[in-house]
């Protein structure tokens, strides 16, 4: 695939391949999906930082640029989509309600929708984005955990907004996850590891552990951790009762002509995972 557009794609605002991938999950025939790669857009690849299909406008890339890559993405999407301002928190926004009139991305970290034709988003590169739809098929959320706003609760959120706006079940909720930093490149400090470990406890002791975490962390001999970013989430999302939970076998640190990762790169472009409704 070329890493980068011909004057005939980027005039019409296609490629021409597909530079994205669909998820693999059994959801219904109704939910849309697709998770972008880095290659196969506009992007300049000096340092190899945004080569070549970067979506994220924050990043220190040429907008003009940005703007091409965005456009070759809606030309397979049935409408624009969502962009949300990700903060590494916990706040879900309700897509179908009122949305900014600024024209600046809402603040969250997660969104869910009923409306069909309504794109939902995340931006991503190291952290993961989880995808989740109704067996229904009548609402759909997508969700940016980074260890953050993972430790925080935004899976919980975005499962619980769907249950409210959709009336969607825990159950009945199947969820996909994204390219995100894989279990051997994921180093971190004890500080992450107390996160979801032992939660909101002051007592750091056997008695407050979550055994289930504990397993998500090896220890290294410079005294940090080795994190799976993976089993944490898969952890988050069966405490709200979500257990068809599908992908998570991707390293973006790992694979580098693939996909973008901050922490190997450090300033470098950004993904997209997207849902919708048809």
């Amino acid at each position: 695939m070329s890493g980068a557009l011909s004057s005939a794609s980027a005039s019409s605002g296609r490629l021409a391949q597909d530079p994205w991938f669909h998820p693999q999950w059994p959801a219904p025939r109704r939910v849309r999906a697709l998770s972008t790669q880095r290659a196969g857009g506009a992007s300049d690849g000096a340092n190899h930082r945004y080569a070549s299909l970067n979506l994220g406008t924050h990043v220190g890339d040429d907008p003009e640029t940005v703007r091409r890559n965005r456009e070759c993405l809606r030309a397979a999407l049935p409408a624009e989509p969502l962009w949300l301002n990700q903060v590494h928190g916990t706040r879900v926004l309700d897509a179908d309600g009122p949305l900014p009139t600024d024209g600046l991305p809402p603040e969250a970290d997660a969104a869910v929708t009923r409306t069909p034709g309504r794109v939902l988003a995340v931006m991503t590169a190291d952290c993961l984005p989880v995808l989740l739809a109704d067996r229904a098929g009548t609402v759909v959320a997508v969700a940016h955990a980074g260890w953050r706003g993972l430790a925080a609760g935004v899976i919980e959120n975005a499962v619980r907004a769907m249950n409210v706006s959709g009336g969607a079940k825990d159950g009945d909720i199947v969820a996909w996850l994204g390219p995100a930093i894989g279990p051997r490149a994921y180093e971190v400090g004890s500080d992450v590891r107390d996160a979801f470990v032992f939660g909101d406890s002051v007592a750091h002791d056997s008695a407050h552990a979550d055994p289930a975490a504990i397993d998500a962390f090896e220890a290294r001999a410079n005294g940090k951790y080795l994190a799976d970013l993976y089993h944490l989430t898969r952890r988050r999302l069966e405490r709200v009762g979500v257990t068809d939970v599908h992908g998570g076998d991707a390293c973006t640190f790992g694979e580098r002509e693939r996909f973008f990762s901050f922490r190997r790169d450090g300033q470098t472009g950004r993904m997209a995972s997207l849902i919708w409704l048809e």
